[in-house]
C-alpha cells in the first residue's frame, strides 16, 4: 500500500488485489469489518469507505444485513479516485495496450478552444489512440492539449500509455476532472477501430482535467465500448455528488467528480 494515498484508498487497493488474484474468491464471504479492522490496524470509517467503493464498483454484493460476498463483474472505472486508463486496466488486472491514431499539431476548434480556454485556432496538441484491455478493443479516446503543455508530448514515449506520466515528468499533474458522459452512436472512425458497425451504441466520456491552480490540462473525448467498462460514481452522506440534467455538449453542466 502506497503511504502517499488516504488510508482507505490504500485498503480499497489491497482489498481489490486480493479480489483480483483470487486470494479472495468469487462468492468467498468478505472477511468481517472487525477482523479487517484488526489486521489493518485502522479505525471502522476507513474499512468501510473501501468497502463501499467495492460495492458500488460491483465488485462485492451484499449489504445491510447480508453478508458481502466476492462478485465478478465487467471492468469498472471509479471516479472515487484520479487515475489514468493505463494504472486503472493495471489495478484491476488487466494488461493495457494502445495504437497511437496521430499526433499532431492543429489549429483549435470553437468547442476545444472553449474548453481548453484559449482562443479559437490557437494552436493546440491532439493524440487519438485506440485503448486495449488484453489486446480486445475498449476505448478510442481523442485528448487536446494546450500547445504549452501538448508540446511535451509530441515527442513522447507511449509504450506504456500514459499521457499523464508523460505530463509529471514536466512537473504537470492534474489534480480535479470534470466529466460528461452520455450515449453517442459510432462515428465511422470509432467503429473501424472499436470493430463495430457505424451507429453502434457507445458510451462518451468529456472529460476537463485541471491543475491545483486551475490551469486547464487536457480535454478528452473518450468513447468506451460497454461491453468493456461500465462508471461507478459513489455517494456519501458527508460529500454528496449531485445528479445535475446539462445540454448535450456543455462539459460545464456536468459537476465535479473527482
Amino acid at each position: 500500500m502506497s503511504p502517499n494515498q488516504p488510508l482507505h484508498v490504500q485498503l480499497y487497493d489491497e482489498m481489490a488485489k486480493r479480489i483480483r488474484t483470487g486470494e479472495w474468491e468469487t462468492g468467498d464471504r468478505v472477511p468481517s469489518e472487525k477482523s479487517l479492522i484488526a489486521e489493518f490496524g485502522t479505525s471502522r470509517g476507513p474499512v468501510r469507505q473501501a468497502l463501499a467503493a467495492l460495492r458500488a464498483e460491483g465488485v462485492i454484493t451484499g449489504g445491510r444485513g447480508a453478508p458481502p460476498r466476492v462478485q465478478r463483474a465487467v471492468p469498472t472505472q471509479s471516479f472515487s479516485t484520479f487515475l489514468s486508463f493505463t494504472e486503472w486496466a493495471k489495478s484491476a488486472g488487466f494488461t493495457p495496450g494502445q495504437h497511437v491514431v496521430e499526433v499532431a499539431k492543429r489549429p483549435a476548434s470553437e468547442q476545444v478552444a472553449r474548453q481548453l480556454r484559449v482562443n479559437p485556432d490557437d494552436t493546440v496538441v491532439e493524440i487519438v489512440r485506440l485503448r486495449t484491455l488484453d489486446g480486445e478493443p475498449a476505448l478510442f479516446e481523442r485528448t487536446s492539449l494546450a500547445y504549452p503543455i501538448g508540446v511535451h508530448l509530441l515527442t513522447a514515449n507511449f509504450d506504456d500509455g500514459s499521457i499523464y506520466q508523460s505530463l509529471a515528468q514536466h512537473g504537470i499533474v492534474p489534480t480535479r476532472a470534470r466529466h460528461l458522459i452520455d450515449a453517442v452512436a459510432a462515428h465511422p472512425l470509432d467503429a473501424e477501430w472499436l470493430r463495430v458497425s457505424p451507429g453502434y451504441p457507445l458510451l462518451r466520456d468529456r472529460r476537463r482535467s485541471t491543475a491545483e491552480d486551475g490551469t486547464v490540462i487536457e480535454y478528452a473525448d473518450d468513447r468506451h465500448l460497454p461491453s468493456m467498462t461500465t462508471f461507478a460514481i459513489e455517494n456519501t452522506a458527508a460529500h454528496r455528488s449531485s445528479l445535475t440534467r446539462g445540454f448535450a455538449g456543455e462539459i460545464n453542466s456536468a459537476k465535479d467528480t473527482a
